[in-house]
């Protein structure tokens, strides 16, 4: 690398400079401060673990995503989390071991491998929170609803939430009774919606008439019909299935009814997060984002690698991107004069301890009170120092 490269950032891994950052940590204390009166405490998992726990449960998916290193203490490999999610539901289930309900909450960087999207970040810092505890409708809409208020936090009013549920899909597998492989497979097809694929594929597995009609229709029963149209199709194959419709029907009504304005989508064939995700499943999309800004979904048994198997349902988002569509007001100032005197070294304490931003200026620096962002300046009239507008000095 040469001298006028060295300033360059690996692809996908930004910095955040000071108007932005001010919009950044405005938000996140916000949004700490919603999620507390909502009930959820603040939790710091570390940066690192050893892979075995970062990678179980919910981790699974993550492996080529996270970055692995080796522990020199102990030789033992060690990963960079690339999602908090599955730290916190350790934290859960080993190391605060509470019985009833636990509502947890984080913000922190992850750190990933590449990026969720072409030309996306791979150091999103997430904000999230988690409801460990709690298998039904109430902590589905509870977690939604934080998930909106928090997208209203930042000032994002105009969503479209996109609601889904991965136990319709795992009901009819069981119920077609298809192998591991057959069903690896037939995911991949439903995942990339191959629409010819998928009709070759079901066509060769000798099934049931229903059966068939139910797997070739899921991955289009989409829109607010859909949950009507599910209807005929899963009742001729899994009661199970139709106990799944039934119930992201009613958190669709519930949350509804909550927020009568918001625009909601169903789609029965998503399949995000398959292999960790056993319920209802949920994302917003705004207006001038080709991806969910926020998203989450139900994931129980999320403890059983550690000896405690815990419903669980949660969301997450980064807060670079909460942050895109909001205004940075500007950072009032006061300046004051490198001079030596005690008085002023009192009033400027004095001043800092009230909140205000005091810019002390430097010996021999020729910077304008105007650079610095300041709006006001420290004089000295009739023996003390008074503030006065910079316009009016």
């Amino acid at each position: 690398m040469n001298r006028d490269e060295r300033w360059l950032l690996p692809e996908g891994v930004d910095e955040i400079l000071p108007s932005k950052a001010r919009a950044v940590e405005a938000l996140r204390r916000r949004l700490l401060d919603l999620y507390t009166r909502w009930g959820y405490d603040l939790v710091f998992p570390p940066l690192i673990e050893f892979l075995e726990s970062l990678l179980n449960g919910a981790g699974q998916d993550l492996e080529r995503e996270t970055y692995k290193v080796t522990d020199r203490l102990t030789g033992r490999l060690m990963g960079v989390r690339a999602d908090i999610t599955p730290q916190v539901a350790r934290m859960d289930a080993h190391s605060l071991r509470q019985e009833g309900p636990v509502r947890l909450c984080y913000c922190s960087t992850a750190l990933r491998t590449r990026p969720a999207v072409p030309g996306g970040t791979r150091a999103p810092y997430q904000v999230g929170v988690e409801l460990f505890g709690h298998d039904g409708v109430d902590s589905d809409v509870e977690v939604i609803s934080l998930m909106l208020a928090t997208l209203n936090a930042a000032d994002i009013h105009e969503m479209t939430l996109d609601v889904g549920h991965v136990g319709i899909y795992r009901a009819l597998v069981a119920a077609t009774g298809l192998t591991e492989v057959q069903e690896y497979a037939l995911t991949d097809i439903y995942m990339r919606k191959a629409r010819t694929e998928l009709v070759e594929f079901v066509g060769n597995l000798n099934l049931e008439k229903a059966q068939a009609d139910a797997l070739l229709a899921l991955p289009w029963l989409t829109g607010v019909e859909a949950l009507e149209r599910a209807k005929p199709l899963l009742a001729q194959v899994s009661e199970e299935a139709l106990q799944a419709l039934a119930q992201i029907n009613e958190v669709i009504e519930r949350v509804k009814a909550l927020h009568p304005q918001l625009h909601v989508h169903v789609d029965l064939g998503e399949l995000r997060g398959y292999r960790y995700h056993t319920g209802c499943i949920f994302a917003v999309y705004v207006e001038g984002h080709s991806e969910a800004v926020a998203k989450g979904g139900r994931y129980n048994r999320i403890g059983e690698v550690f000896g405690r198997a815990r419903p669980a349902t949660g969301f997450s988002a980064d807060l670079k991107v909460l942050v895109n569509g909001l205004s940075v007001p500007a950072t009032a100032a006061i300046y004051a004069p490198a001079v030596e005197d005690a008085q002023l070294d009192a009033k400027v304490a004095e001043l800092r301890d009230a909140g205000y931003r005091v810019v002390r200026a430097l010996s021999g620096c020729e910077t304008t009170p105007q650079a610095l962002g300041c709006d006001q300046q420290l004089v000295l009239e009739q023996g003390r120092w008074v503030l006065v507008p910079l316009s009016s000095s």
